[in-house]
């Protein structure tokens, strides 16, 4: 079994990030009762954007293509 923790984000979901001045580092909080925390480290902040921006770059270009038809790709 993987070590991982899956949280599915979705438009509705609350999410609140808040620096993190003295550890160098930001929080971004998904949730409300019992939030899940996820700590970037201020070096990866730009990583974490470029790969957001190019998975959803991957998305748009497979809504627009793809209409049902095909099993979508997945990664690790």
């Amino acid at each position: 079994m993987r070590d991982t923790v899956q949280i599915h984000v979705t438009a509705d979901l609350p999410i609140r990030v808040r620096a993190l001045t003295y550890a160098n580092r930001a929080e971004i909080r998904f949730g409300k009762a019992f939030p899940v925390v996820l700590l970037v480290d201020f070096d990866a902040i730009a990583v974490l954007g470029k790969q957001l921006e190019e998975a959803g770059t991957a998305l748009s270009a497979a809504t627009r293509t793809n209409h049902g038809d095909e099993t979508p790709d997945t990664t690790d």
